[in-house]
């Protein structure tokens, strides 16, 4: 592992290449806040694969891409007179630093739940005019469904016990299925809402991550899907000539072979 001297060196080394890059190529020069910004979000997804995949060379190379994009930022606010490089860590340094006083602090905490509601309470009086207020709106919903219930819970509002939640989920798919039996779409659409609101939060209480733990099924289901198309290639056959018996005993196969 390289030294904390090796890694200063390797920060200034990047914010060198930026500058060169900002000044020397014609695609770098002409990048703005806006046209970053689609890029910047790809990365973020290809950073959440490598974790997902638990790749370390990928990680290391999505973080290597998102650190790049963090710099490119700077280096323009800086071109604004906004901010630079050093603005930006030092931000964050003041934010750790106000916001675990249990460390740099004389405050007494017990656990981890009572870090969390400690952060919570902090960044309201920071001045945050309430509390779900720093939950982005283009979050993925699973993902800003469980950070709406953390910070709802970092401040108390939150079930006590696991079989209050189990509770809750019994009752909302008893309201779906009464709306299915209505025929209101518009009703059904906002049950089923209510429905996966309450996995979510469920899945909270378990420590899962739902939105973790769909991302990991969807590659399930996928890598089972393209082993049961890539049996049928020699027969030249195609998946969509099968009917539902054999597509389901293909199904199992894949399962077993999978698993």
């Amino acid at each position: 592992m390289n030294t904390r001297d090796q890694q200063l060196q390797a920060i200034d080394r990047l914010l060198t290449i930026m500058d060169e890059l900002r000044v020397q190529c014609p695609w770098d020069r002409k990048q703005t806040f806006d046209s970053l910004r689609h890029l910047t979000i790809e990365e973020t997804y290809e950073l959440s694969d490598a974790l997902l995949a638990n790749d370390n060379d990928e990680i290391k190379k999505e973080l290597g891409d998102l650190l790049l994009h963090i710099v490119f930022y700077s280096k323009i606010g800086s071109e604004q007179k906004a901010f630079d490089f050093a603005d930006v860590v030092h931000g964050i340094c003041d934010k750790l630093i106000q916001r675990h006083p249990h460390v740099y602090g004389d405050t007494e905490i017990e656990n981890e739940e009572e870090v969390k509601q400690n952060w919570e309470k902090i960044k309201l009086k920071e001045g945050n005019k309430g509390v779900l207020t720093g939950v982005p709106n283009g979050l993925p919903s699973l993902v800003k469904a469980h950070r709406i219930q953390e910070k709802a819970a970092g401040i108390g509002f939150d079930w006590k016990k696991t079989e209050d939640v189990v509770l809750k989920i019994r009752e909302e798919l008893e309201e779906f299925l009464k709306e299915i039996q209505n025929g209101d779409s518009l009703q059904m659409e906002a049950e089923f809402g209510d429905i996966l609101f309450s996995l979510v939060n469920y899945a909270r209480f378990m420590n899962i991550n739902a939105d973790d733990a769909l991302a990991r099924t969807n590659q399930k289901f996928i890598d089972r899907f393209q082993w049961m198309e890539q049996q049928l290639e020699g027969e030249e056959k195609k998946i969509s000539d099968l009917d539902l018996e054999n597509l389901e005993a293909l199904w199992q196969a894949a399962k077993k072979k999978q698993s």
